[in-house]
């Protein structure tokens, strides 16, 4: 199905059409400087493609959420969710169809970043049955994919960079069209915008910006000039979902708009001339004498000197050591604890450990010998069900898991408990729950990866049924759907 989006008229008077379908395999990039309307251009392709595609705008200034009562656009204000929570609501988004605005107004920069990064990472681990087409939107881009890392945090930025370079990069066998917006070319990662086909320059003034644009335009140097002379609303088109050569457009009216404008000038308010000289040698009021109550209560020398005199506070009593079975019984149970939480597989690591910290605290183990990578390790089993690795009939497993990345130890695990019990082989759902994942498809990695360590043997059945079978230890998983 062709659907051809009207974004407004050439210099000729002609109407100039955005072919929705190629612009679904091939990207978009808007460039121009503030004031050039690149807000508007965004507009009107959501309102002119609106019920056609799926819609996912990130909106760093709240400009956009305008279009939820008039399109029926879901409005999430980020400030009011959690990291997981808007993990889980961009999930569930993909696989209802919702169009969505995500609303990040009321966060500061690295807030904004983490968000995105997380909401956009959900986007692209959604399962194969969700990979339906969607205009992901991201106003601002430079802020999600900045060429330097700036005043945020190293985590934060590589975290948000690796989101937008998957969206734009990898994005498009799951149905994720990128279209990125940004004030300078200078300031975005050149790896995102190098995977855009299609491209709209607004008005620059920079040399260097309009360089970069006159080289993705496909102009000579000289040319470059005229993205200085565009006025506001006008930009150089070129892609195959707009038009194989450059043409200048002036993109069209909209219906909704922004809750904040460009600014206009008003007239000032009308007052009686008030002669300044006068205004500015008025005596100053004078200043209050403090109150009785205000002033500095004057301490006796006596009491002074007994609170000086005065012995210390006795230190708290330290807690009882525990003997090593008594801190394995806490450990145990806060691990269970924390395998209980249905949010704890959407949690990272650090977070976790310190939630096992203060559970430890709570049951009287006043400073936790586990460290973070033994923690890692210790969770990864008991998430496969074992809470003791000591426990003689795992050590063997255990030892064999301990050549692989820690992350991969639980999956390991949970298939082994279900060979050394000979029950059916785990689903792809539940090893991707053990591995803190979402995305079948990186389970199904994993276990290639566990396979060339020669670690598994995979059979799959006529039927189409899994079985593993671990040959250090002689064990086998019985056949079951993979799914």
């Amino acid at each position: 199905m062709t659907v051809r989006v009207d974004m407004g008229l050439d210099e000729r008077g002609s109407a100039v059409g955005l072919d929705l379908e190629e612009l679904l395999a091939t990207r978009l990039l808007v460039q121009g400087n503030s004031g050039s309307g690149k807000s508007h251009l965004l507009r009107r392709l959501l309102e002119r493609s609106a019920g056609q595609v799926q819609q996912v705008v990130v909106d760093p200034e709240g400009d956009f959420v305008t279009l939820g009562p008039a399109y029926g656009h879901v409005v999430i204000e980020a400030s009011d969710y959690s990291i997981p929570e808007v993990s889980r609501l961009a999930t569930r988004l993909r696989e209802h169809r919702a169009s969505v605005v995500l609303s990040l107004e009321g966060l500061e920069a690295e807030g904004q970043m983490r968000c995105a990064a997380a909401f956009l990472q959900a986007l692209f681990d959604a399962p194969r049955e969700h990979w339906y087409p969607a205009l992901v939107v991201v106003d601002e881009a430079q802020l999600f994919a900045p060429t330097t890392g700036g005043e945020v945090a190293e985590e934060v930025r590589r975290a948000s960079l690796s989101a937008m370079t998957n969206l734009m990069c990898r994005g498009r066998k799951r149905g994720l069209a990128g279209v990125i917006a940004t004030q300078r070319l200078a300031k975005l990662a050149k790896n995102v915008a190098a995977e855009a086909s299609n491209f709209l320059m607004g008005r620059t003034f920079l040399d260097i910006d309009m360089a970069r644009a006159a080289d993705l335009l496909g102009m000579e140097r000289r040319q470059a000039e005229a993205i200085r002379d565009l006025a506001r609303g006008q930009f150089m088109a070129l892609g195959p979902a707009v038009s194989r050569r450059p043409i200048n457009v002036r993109i069209g009216a909209v219906e909704t708009s922004a809750r904040s404008g460009s600014p206009k000038l008003t007239p000032l308010p009308e007052a009686k001339p008030v002669e300044l000289a006068d205004l500015l040698a008025e005596p100053d009021a004078p200043e209050l004498p403090m109150s009785f109550e205000a002033r500095p209560r004057l301490v006796p020398v006596g009491e002074l000197m007994a609170d000086i005199a005065r012995p210390p506070a006795p230190p708290p009593t330290p807690l009882p050591e525990k003997d090593a079975s008594e801190v394995e019984a806490i450990y145990a149970e806060a691990l269970r604890a924390i395998v209980a939480d249905p949010d704890a597989s959407l949690r990272p690591g650090p977070t976790l450990f310190q939630d096992f910290q203060v559970r430890c605290r709570m049951a009287g183990l006043a400073r936790p010998p586990l460290d973070l990578p033994g923690f890692t390790r210790r969770l990864a089993c008991a998430r496969a069900g074992i809470f003791d690795p000591e426990d003689p009939e795992w050590v063997d497993a255990i030892a064999l898991g301990g050549t692989l990345p820690d992350d991969m130890l639980g999956a390991f695990l949970l298939v082994a408990r279900a060979a050394k019990e000979g029950k059916p082989c785990p689903s792809d759902s539940a090893l991707a729950a053990t591995y803190g994942t979402s995305s079948l498809g990186r389970v199904r990695r994993l276990i290639g990866y566990i396979e060339s360590r020669d670690l598994f043997v995979t059979r799959t059945d006529l039927s189409g049924k899994r079985s593993i079978t671990i040959p250090h230890l002689g064990w086998t998983t019985e056949a079951a759907e993979a799914g």
